[in-house]
């Protein structure tokens, strides 16, 4: 027999604040139609004041856990995506557990922007695994509003804040691709793309938060083409093919990226979760909201194959292959 990781519950959490395109066309030179047409994207929403990652993370947490039916006391442990943690330290994950009552297992934050949610189940899985943990809440979580620069039209009406979780839990499988729960991953990073998307501050540097900064058109390029081949590389892993996947559940960045990834790996758009139109891009929030909305519509059933991939600054990407 061989562990598996299988998602067991899912969960999300959306701020109050909704802000549509119109929102920004007193602010910039841009229109509704200009970001619709470029981007796919709506409306995001936004933190309140005072509102933290931690906050927002706590809440997708408690979701996840009511859909799975557990308790906090189940859990052993809490791995939290995040690129915009409440204080250089200590992991907001510490202030989700406490926020949860937990006073057992173990916390902490991992950082890998966009595709900080793949790297984080990768993490979890390989806990499960391991025998570290039987029950690991993984967590994604940001609140980009408040590191953006609200006079480049290119960057700040693509992002929004929100949070999403699931529970892994470790259940026996046979070993092979029929099995549910985590089949495959694929990790990647690669530095010398480091000034493609980046914030330009951090306490080692500037000592302030810095703002986002991205060369859209080449981060447009490298995703495309990095998204499809570790989806490929992943189904490879797992021993299976393009043509088995029931649904691709991708980083909710731009509609175009999406569309691209679809068609390079041969998917029809009807296998493919969208949500990018009322969240934008949520960084490493948006692949697990993405699957606690579907997952709430009822969208998944038992058995069917699904691949999760991203892209963020780093350059880091990934994806993740399992079965519902």
């Amino acid at each position: 027999m061989t562990l598996r990781s299988v998602i067991r519950g899912t969960g999300h959490y959306l701020p109050d604040n909704v802000v549509e395109n119109s929102w920004f066309e007193d602010k910039l030179d841009t229109t509704d139609e200009w970001i619709r047409s470029r981007t796919g994207i709506e409306r995001r929403h936004f933190a309140a004041e005072g509102q933290a990652t931690s906050d927002m993370g706590l809440r997708a947490a408690r979701a996840a856990l009511d859909k799975a039916g557990l308790r906090p006391d189940d859990i052993d442990g809490i791995v939290l995506a995040t690129s915009t943690p409440d204080y250089t330290f200590p992991a907001s994950a510490t202030m989700i557990q406490h926020g949860l009552g937990m006073t057992h297992g173990f916390a902490y934050d991992v950082q890998a922007v966009c595709a900080g949610f793949v790297f984080a189940l990768a993490n979890a899985d390989a806990m499960i695994r391991g025998g570290l943990a039987k029950r690991v809440l993984v967590i994604g979580s940001e609140t980009f509003s408040r590191i953006m620069d609200w006079t480049d039209r290119g960057t700040c009406v693509l992002f929004g804040d929100g949070a999403g979780a699931v529970v892994l839990e470790a259940q026996e499988g046979a070993g092979t691709s029929d099995d549910r729960g985590i089949l495959s991953c694929d990790l990647n990073s690669d530095g010398q793309y480091r000034d493609l998307l980046y914030v330009d501050g951090g306490v080692g540097t500037t000592g302030t938060a810095g703002q986002l900064r991205m060369q859209g058109n080449l981060v447009f390029r490298h995703a495309v083409e990095k998204l499809a081949k570790t989806a490929h590389i992943a189904l490879d892993k797992a021993g299976l093919a393009p043509s088995a996947v029931d649904w691709l559940v991708p980083h909710q960045a731009n509609a175009r990226i999406i569309t691209a990834t679809a068609q390079k790996m041969g998917l029809p758009m009807d296998k493919v979760i969208l949500t990018v139109a009322d969240h934008g891009n949520t960084s490493a929030a948006s692949i697990p909201l993405a699957l606690s909305v579907a997952d709430g519509q009822d969208r998944f059933a038992p058995g069917d194959l699904i691949v999760t991939e991203a892209i963020g600054g780093g350059l880091s990407w990934g994806s993740v292959v399992l079965r519902w």
